[in-house]
C-alpha cells in the first residue's frame, strides 16, 4: 500500500494526493500535522528518501529562521526538531514498499507509481 504524508492546505501536497488517487492504487494518507511521525518513522522516511536531515527541512519556514538557521545541528537535532515542528517536514512524501520519493515537483511521484 502507498502513504502519502499530506498537508492538505499545501497545493504541491494536493498535487501529489490527487497523482496517487489517479493511479488507482491503495493508498493511505497521513496528515502529519495532525499524525505527527515519530523520531523512528522519520528516520525510516529518511532512509527510503536516500535523504540526510537537513535535505528534508522546509528552510523558509518561520520556526526554522527563528530557531535553527545558523545553528551546528546533528542529524538528531535536526530529526528531533521534526518531531517538535512538523510544518518543519517538507512534503508531500510517498512511500511504496521500501522506496519513497519527495513530490517536490509532483512529477517525482509518477516515477514511484
Amino acid at each position: 500500500m502507498i502513504r502519502i504524508y499530506h498537508n492538505p492546505r499545501c497545493r504541491k501536497s494536493r498535487e501529489g494526493l490527487n497523482l496517487v488517487e489517479e493511479s488507482g492504487q491503495k493508498y493511505q494518507v497521513i496528515k502529519y500535522l495532525e499524525e505527527v511521525p515519530d523520531e523512528a518513522e522519520i528516520r525510516e522516511l529518511l532512509e527510503c528518501l536516500e535523504l540526510k536531515p537537513i535535505q528534508l527541512i522546509r528552510k523558509n519556514e518561520a520556526v526554522w529562521k527563528e530557531k535553527f538557521k545558523g545553528k551546528d545541528l546533528t542529524d538528531e537535532e535536526i530529526i528531533k526538531a521534526m518531531v517538535d515542528h512538523p510544518k518543519l517536514i517538507e512534503r508531500p512524501i510517498v512511500v511504496k514498499n521500501k522506496k519513497a520519493v519527495l513530490g517536490r515537483p509532483p512529477e517525482n511521484i509518477k516515477e514511484l507509481l
